[in-house]
């Protein structure tokens, strides 16, 4: 298995705010959580982001689920969103890159 990666949908209104927590989270943290975070911003729906985190391996991001400062994200981030987000958990079985 190539590893894990969690897709999470998510809307706010106060982007620059959430832009923000996520830089200051890892400032305090550069060594600690995914191996590597993609936001994108969906074009056809105002305020609609999805992020994809990656992981080594599904052990790796429970490990990281599990520590007190991602919990302090997460409550600081879901007070900056217009909704709760949505998550889907994907073991990764294939990846390429160019």
């Amino acid at each position: 298995m190539a590893g894990f990666a969690q897709i999470i949908e998510w809307k706010s209104s106060r982007i620059d705010e959430v832009d923000k927590v996520m830089q200051e989270w890892r400032e305090r943290f550069p060594e600690m959580g995914p191996t590597r975070v993609l936001v994108g911003s969906d074009r056809d729906n105002t305020n609609s982001y999805v992020t994809i985190v990656e992981f080594e391996s599904y052990e790796a991001a429970m490990k990281n689920s599990e520590d007190p400062a991602t919990s302090e994200f997460s409550e600081r981030m879901g007070e900056l969103l217009d909704s709760p987000p949505t998550f889907r958990n994907l073991d990764v079985t294939r990846l390429e890159e160019r």
